[in-house]
């Protein structure tokens, strides 16, 4: 056992990162409370995607939506657009399950205890602890994947990931500060983010070097081990683009459930080793040199592009047109945008 608490709350009030959502140590001694709805969607958004990546979308969708009760009013294809580009769809599906169970069970107030917010759509228990600390200060121990570096570092501990989560949570509850939980909670993941990062860990200027086991021990760059992954397979498909003849696109809304479910697309075949599937519509598909190459959770997809131009009455099999003056490419998942930019070129001019 070694006390990092009060070192890392010192370190904390001044090193404390400024976010959009963030009531800063100063403010939050003043009196200050930070508003549950922001740390909400900040901790959804930035599961697997960076801070750096998500304070532009934070700020959009607060002002777009500036509480719960907005969100959980919108149209489901908005939040879809606004999301585009984020990655991880499922989340956005789940913003707005979680929104309206607020709204309808809740009142349109967040609830304050880690077990009542565990039972919200999408919150699990990380994202659970983080808001009933920061929102709320509620004594929740927090573990992402900063803090699991962290606490295998502080105390060198050698047992790989996933394996080692249950262990990196008895150590890092050890810590948890009784006092200012939420200044803790958000202490413990700067830490990690800036400090104690996964290369190059400034080592020289962290506040609790002196208890850290593996930096004594050397093996600190080690830390934390992980379980080698699998390689990821690669699956193939065809996105096909199409214009009518007054310049309307041909997209379609994939299917609620699945990859980038509910979002708007181009029609494409399955995607897996052998795509198959028909066409949105028949005619005469250009097959272009360039393919579409991006990598999800499981998988790398390699998206080979035909595009067409249809005729003004033309009738397609699924999908439907998008006139040229409301279509927004960057509302697109970004799959379907790197295919939209190798579509383009031929299909610029009406």
């Amino acid at each position: 056992m070694r006390d990092i608490t009060n070192a890392l709350l010192d370190w904390y009030d001044t090193h404390a990162r400024e976010m959009p959502w963030r009531v800063m140590p100063a403010e939050r001694k003043a009196g200050k409370r930070p508003d549950p709805y922001a740390i909400w969607l900040s901790e959804v958004m930035l599961q697997q995607t960076t801070v750096a990546a998500v304070r532009a979308y934070h700020q959009k969708f607060t002002d777009l939506w500036p509480t719960v009760a907005d969100l959980a009013s919108a149209m489901d294809a908005d939040v879809m657009a606004a999301w585009a580009g984020l990655g991880y769809y499922a989340r956005a599906r789940n913003l707005l399950k979680c929104a309206r169970a607020v709204v309808q069970d809740h009142a349109g107030t967040f609830p304050q205890t880690y077990d009542a917010l565990i039972e919200l759509p999408g919150i699990g228990p990380y994202t659970a602890a983080a808001i009933s600390a920061i929102a709320f200060d509620e004594p929740s121990t927090v573990l992402d994947g900063n803090v699991e570096r962290v606490m295998a570092r502080l105390y060198d501990d050698h047992t790989p990931l996933p394996a080692a989560k249950p262990v990196f949570m008895k150590y890092a509850l050890r810590h948890t500060s009784s006092d200012r939980p939420g200044d803790y909670a958000q202490a413990v993941m700067d830490l990690g983010a800036t400090v104690c990062t996964p290369k190059n860990p400034s080592c020289d200027i962290c506040p609790i070097r002196k208890q850290c086991d593996g930096q004594a021990a050397g093996t600190q760059l080690e830390l934390p081990k992980k379980t080698p992954k699998k390689p990821k397979p690669t699956r193939t498909g065809i996105a096909y683009i199409a214009r009518r003849a007054d310049g309307a696109w041909l997209l379609e809304t994939r299917p609620d459930k699945g990859l980038l479910g509910g979002m708007l697309g181009w029609p494409t075949t399955e995607w897996n080793e052998d795509p198959n599937g028909a066409s949105p519509h028949s005619t005469d598909w250009t097959e272009l040199n360039e393919h579409a190459r991006h990598t999800f959770t499981h998988f790398h997809l390699i998206l080979r592009v035909q595009t067409a131009w249809l005729p003004a009455d033309a009738v397609p099999d699924r999908g439907h047109f998008i006139p040229a003056e409301e279509f927004d490419a960057s509302a697109l998942p970004t799959v379907m945008q790197k295919a939209y930019t190798i579509a383009n070129a031929t299909l610029r001019h009406v």
